[in-house]
């Protein structure tokens, strides 16, 4: 059998015919892409989109089909597998998490310029999922939402002392401080992030540092992490659930917002990994319970994976629309146009399919007593 069927009959099983005209289908521009696929897997699938050699639209729901029918199980086949071991033995050599290696990811991802955020986001510059659960229309008042979601859930007083780890551009303290009239410290190691976020915050009385969550002295009434858990690493979740005690006040609260996913795999896809989040991980349930549990008593466990899928659709809305303008920045041609596009799009099915979730945890040292009241 060729490679083109078998490929074409694995993708039957999910509905999907090759150069068809439903909505999903493929349309293949490149016949080499078969072999591309073969040799390199979901990496290949990637790289070969980049390059322009298939398309498929609507991207996500492509992705969705895919997913749903679990075709990834089809095409393990023995050679896939073992031209994946390199693969997955280089991220366990580089050490994922590594102090050294945050800042690199910081440079990677999110200093390849302010004005692509600024454009794809939503007007606080919030880069994490919406919560649209509670009725919000929009992407503005979905990602507002979940900001004072955040807020309740912690039990904001004025005066309190926040720590936000994985800060991004400040929008979650401005919101907080604003609102809730609380005082804020904000951690990233983007210097481009530091930089925006200062500027949003001023005038108000949160500082932003640069600086790896392991280095950070303190304490605080609250912490929360929105958004940054991905980065850490398998084997450095205890240290981070450690350190976060460590710098939270024996009666205090700390929410870990983070995607989530089924398995306890070693990191994301691989062309995720080359291509927009070096070393990150997504966790299980499994694996964040592990490293909790020396260390916090869960309170609450609060899963909108649905809503993620939503925001991410309204990213590529606005990037899509942004691009006459951004396409001027020599930074982003038109690969770059196509890699944000699959990096958008794919998540937003595998959001769909629920292959992903968005999990906001809610931790105490030592117990709230009397319980925590759910908040939603």
């Amino acid at each position: 059998m060729s490679k083109k069927s078998f490929i074409e009959d694995i993708l039957k099983k999910a509905d999907i015919v090759l150069n068809g005209k439903n909505s999903g289908d493929i349309t293949v521009h490149n016949e080499k892409v078969y072999d591309r696929v073969m040799k390199r897997g979901t990496l290949g699938l990637g790289e070969s989109y980049m390059d322009g050699w298939w398309d498929a639209e609507p991207l996500d729901e492509f992705f969705y089909k895919v997913l749903s029918a679990d075709l990834e199980k089809s095409i393990k086949t023995p050679g896939v597998c073992l031209r994946m071991l390199p693969i997955y033995f280089g991220m366990l050599l580089r050490d994922l998490g590594h102090v050294k290696r945050s800042h690199y990811v910081g440079e990677h991802h999110y200093d390849i310029g302010n004005d692509l955020y600024e454009e794809m986001l939503d007007k606080r510059m919030v880069y994490t999922c919406g919560y649209f659960q509670g009725g919000a229309k929009t992407l503005d008042e979905a990602q507002e939402a979940k900001l004072d979601l955040i807020c309740r859930k912690m039990g904001l007083k004025p005066g309190m002392s926040v720590l936000d780890i994985g800060c991004g551009w400040g929008s979650f303290l401005k919101y907080a401080t604003e609102k809730y009239d609380i005082r804020g410290v904000g951690i990233t190691v983007s210097e481009e992030q530091a930089k925006l976020a200062r500027e949003h915050c001023a005038g108000l009385p949160v500082e932003i540092r640069v600086v790896d969550y392991r280095h950070m002295e303190g304490e605080f009434d609250r912490i929360v992490s929105i958004g940054m858990f991905e980065h850490v690493g398998v084997k450095y979740y205890e240290t981070y659930m450690r350190k976060a005690k460590e710098l939270l006040k024996p009666d205090g609260l700390f929410l870990l917002h983070t995607i989530g996913g089924h398995a306890s795999d070693l990191t994301t896809d691989p062309w995720i990994d080359r291509y927009i989040f070096p070393g990150g991980a997504i966790p299980s349930v499994e694996q964040i319970s592990s490293a909790l549990q020396p260390h916090f008593v869960m309170e609450d466990w609060h899963n909108f994976g649905p809503d993620y899928a939503r925001t991410l659709r309204a990213w590529f809305a606005n990037f899509d629309a942004a691009w006459s303008k951004l396409k001027n920045n020599p930074m982003y041609d038109e690969q770059f146009y196509r890699m944000w596009k699959y990096y958008l799009l794919s998540c937003a099915g595998a959001f769909d399919a629920r292959h992903l979730q968005l999990w906001q945890i809610v931790l105490s040292p030592n117990g709230v007593e009397g319980g925590h009241t759910r908040v939603s």
